[in-house]
């Protein structure tokens, strides 16, 4: 095996004008398909960890009054924010399948024609 052969016909590849354009656009449906979920999950996991951090310190007594009615207020807001992260997940997965189901048709329909030629 000449892996010579090989690595010069990758690099050939790379640099070789490309005649996919159906590939591209099949890219850019399954990005399309993913996009919202996953900024949804990164907005919604950035704020639950932010609420939960601003609770613990209110719990804390890092910021606001060192009153026990600021404790107990920052203890039920570390549990929302706790709560928001830990649900963070299954919301994703279930955006992240409304976007599959929306575009799974095209999808599916543009890869048979990649593939079939």
């Amino acid at each position: 095996m000449n892996t010579d052969k090989i690595f010069a016909e990758a690099i050939a590849n790379e640099y070789a004008p490309k005649d996919t354009s159906r590939v591209i656009a099949l890219k850019k449906l399954d990005r399309k398909a993913k996009l919202p979920a996953t900024i949804f999950a990164y907005t919604f996991g950035i704020i639950g960890t932010l609420v939960a951090g601003f609770g613990m310190c209110l719990s804390m007594q890092v910021i606001g009054t060192p009153t026990t009615a600021t404790m107990a207020a920052g203890i039920i807001i570390g549990i929302l924010g706790f709560l928001a992260v830990s649900v963070n997940y299954p919301i994703y997965r279930r955006v992240l399948k409304k976007g599959k189901e929306k575009y799974a048709f095209e999808i599916v329909e543009l890869a048979k024609e990649i593939s079939e030629e």
